[in-house]
């Protein structure tokens, strides 16, 4: 009898690749608005604020100090700060041009669809993300993750975002499963490892990057197809 019935992975930087859709997204919104006349110099200047504000944002989403409607309301104006664009050019539909553009991107992290493939016949596979619902939803339409997945759990479902203990526990419940027939695949040290771990669940810590973590996740792999030797 296998240990594991269910495995909950979690999206961004895990299956969907966040950076290549980020990057191509951004590039595209850079040559439609025609940004370099709005102060900001090149693109790889607009990647570079991207990176640095939405990474600062995130981590304020996560602790509870924004909320998504502060998160998506500030985060072009201060990424045209931090690039040097003139504030009052900001085109008014960026934020949702970007939004829309990038949950359309179908770019799988590699091994994606063959460990997913390996994994359906004999495991129940789910999603726990802090994303957004709607953007989460087309992400996973848009590039074929969909039919793969039980259940889709986000933050916003749940009012608790990850490491909160109780979004697992919502995911166990809705699943009717014990702690211990379960299993958290993610690439975030805090969100997806301490929080499986402080829930209990034994978890994978997908570290493609060997970025190391001061938690002590039950296994590490490098690429998602090591998920063959642990399942």
């Amino acid at each position: 009898m296998k240990k594991y019935q269910h495995l909950f992975f979690d999206l961004d930087h895990t299956l969907w690749d966040y950076d290549t859709n980020v990057k191509e997204s951004l590039s595209e919104i850079f040559d439609y608005f025609k940004l370099e006349e709005k102060g900001i110099p090149t693109i790889e200047s607009f990647l570079k604020a991207f990176y640095e504000i939405n990474f600062q944002l995130w981590a304020m989403y996560d602790t509870g100090k924004v909320n998504k409607e502060e998160l998506r309301d500030i985060r072009f104006k201060k990424i045209f700060e931090r690039a040097g664009g003139k504030i009052l050019d900001i085109p008014k539909d960026l934020e949702a041009d970007f939004m829309q553009r990038t949950s359309s991107k179908p770019h799988l992290l590699p091994y994606t669809m063959e460990i997913l493939e390996y994994l359906k016949p004999n495991y129940f596979l789910h999603i726990i993300t802090n994303g957004f619902d709607e953007s989460q939803a087309k992400k996973m339409e848009a590039s074929g993750l969909s039919p793969y997945f039980d259940l889709v759990i986000t933050s916003e479902t749940t009012g608790h975002k990850k490491p909160d203990p109780r979004i697992f526990q919502y995911a166990l419940n809705k699943l009717k499963v014990k702690n211990t027939g379960a299993m958290m695949i993610g690439d975030n040290p805090n969100s997806d490892i301490l929080g499986a771990i402080n829930s209990k669940i034994d978890n994978v810590y997908f570290d493609p990057h060997q970025k190391g973590i001061e938690h002590q996740p039950t296994y590490t792999i490098r690429h998602l197809k090591e998920l063959e030797n642990i399942l």
